[in-house]
């Protein structure tokens, strides 16, 4: 990434807002995880300021049929946030049958670019995606962060949109950007833009997931992407553990969450377990993770579940894949009441969900192949949230973290879901899982893509062996010849 590739993305970005700005009414439709909710927030929030009337819908895929009904609406223009590019030649199509112009605002790999594309089938104007400029959409901006520099670009007169910057770090926390360094690139500019409006608070503290709300006990016993002998995955050792230190952990008879601690406190714990997971042989790397960036939104009530980043994304995950979209959105938007409260009821099915999903993988395994591993949930785990599942089991134990994992789930649809995962290491050694996905779900009849990291497909019933043959094919000739 180079300054000049900010520079392209935000005159791309002046592009798209130009054909928003000469719209007279516009439709948002988003993908469903806390990145697409984030993005539609974003956008929406900066057309409404913009005083373009606009709605906003949600759809967990971009098929035909889902194109199919977007042409027998009346908007003039269609903004597609957190997809698209993976089916550009598809809504151009559409859009000239709907007689709508499409605008993408995604950050996924595309399917077409302006150099494979006569001008007259591609019109790059109407396209906005970091991965054209040489910036990854995998690690370095997101969905929302691309809905941003658009959001950015929509500002006139005392319009200031900064404040957005607050979701689009959620947006890009949610779609697993933020690495052990933090954010990097221009979502690390965009939570620096938000510090200074004073909507985030960067910070460096431990980085076990669920500080603002769990309950010590369970912030240690739930750190199991740490595997921290005798305290992750061990209530009663995260309990004899936290006993064996000095420190009040517990406050009007019940145990204190992180937030709730003195400074002191932290430090001795933090310490506490430096010492234990070096005496326990945990790797460096592992010990040296337990600290890292932390993004806080500062207008948000300190120990609720949308303090942290983190949280926020998670409690956005549990609306749009359950069926409530509408009910993330408007959290986004500021409800506080009884959206909030759906929300933290949806959560918990949520945390059930994957806890069976987890549960299923303990008793079934994967199936093991040459250079890759997977496994088939059928009916038993969500087709929305098995991709989560994949990606917790990684490297959990029956699982090769050196081998990217494919996880299928039946959809209510009637055809199968299946998602991806791999990791930094295997990336660089030529994993690209979009283009695995893209390439055998079109194999057998259905379509893919996503990430090099971590990818999704659709494909037709009882057609799983064809697909994993393809599977197979591809990604010996990728890590047989990395880029």
């Amino acid at each position: 990434m180079t300054d000049s590739s900010i520079l392209q993305l935000k005159n791309r970005a002046t592009q798209c807002a130009k054909y928003l700005l000469d719209s007279t009414s516009v439709l948002c439709i988003s993908h469903i995880d806390a990145d697409g909710l984030t993005s539609a927030a974003i956008a929406t929030q900066a057309i409404k300021r913009a005083n373009i009337p606009v709605t906003t819908a949600f759809s967990k895929r971009l098929g035909e049929p889902e194109l199919r009904q977007l042409t027998k609406t009346d908007y003039d223009t269609i903004l597609f946030t957190d997809f698209g590019s993976g089916q550009i030649e598809k809504i151009i199509q559409y859009g000239e049958k709907g007689n709508f112009t499409p605008i993408i605002c995604d950050h996924h790999q595309p399917s077409i670019t302006p150099s494979d594309s006569p001008p007259s089938e591609f019109n790059s104007d109407f396209h906005l995606n970091p991965l054209l400029f040489g910036i990854n959409g995998a690690s370095e901006l997101s969905g929302a962060g691309t809905c941003y520099f658009l959001a950015r670009a929509l500002e006139s007169g005392e319009v200031d949109n900064r404040d957005l910057a607050a979701l689009a770090i959620v947006g890009a926390v949610g779609d697993m950007q933020a690495r052990e360094e933090g954010l990097i690139g221009p979502n690390k500019n965009i939570a620096q833009e938000g510090a200074e409006k004073g909507v985030l608070n960067i910070k460096p503290d431990l980085s076990f997931y669920g500080k603002q709300t769990r309950p010590l006990p369970k912030l240690l016993e739930y750190s199991s992407e740490f595997g921290i002998p005798g305290i992750s995955n061990d209530s009663s050792g995260a309990i004899r553990f936290l006993k064996n230190l000095n420190i009040e952990s517990r406050g009007n008879g019940k145990w204190k969450t992180w937030v709730e601690l003195s400074h002191s406190d932290q430090k001795t714990i933090l310490s506490s377990l430096v010492t234990y997971s070096i005496s326990r042989g945990l790797p460096p790397e592992k010990i040296n993770s337990f600290i890292a960036p932390v993004y806080e939104l500062e207008k948000e009530i300190i120990g609720t579940e949308l303090r942290e980043a983190t949280e926020f994304s998670t409690i956005l995950n549990a609306t749009a894949r359950y069926g409530r979209p509408d009910v993330g959105l408007s959290i986004c938007f500021g409800d506080r009441d009884k959206s909030l409260s759906r929300a933290k009821n949806l959560l918990a099915v949520h945390r059930r969900n994957l806890a069976e999903g987890i549960g299923l993988f303990n008793r079934e395994g994967v199936v093991m192949e040459d250079n890759f591993q997977w496994f088939h949930a059928q009916d038993k785990i969500r087709d929305t949230i098995v991709g989560i599942v994949a990606g917790m089991v990684l490297g959990m134990d029956g699982t090769d973290p050196n081998k990217p994992i494919f996880a299928f789930a039946q959809t209510d649809e009637g055809d199968l879901k299946v998602s991806s995962r791999g990791n930094l290491s295997l990336v660089k050694k030529g994993l690209n899982l979009s283009e695995i996905m893209r390439l055998s779900a079109q194999y057998v009849g259905g379509e893919g893509g996503g990430h090099d990291i971590a990818a999704g497909a659709t494909i037709p019933l009882k057609t799983e062996k064809l697909f994993l043959e393809q599977i197979k094919t591809i990604l010996e000739a990728q890590l047989s010849n990395p880029s």
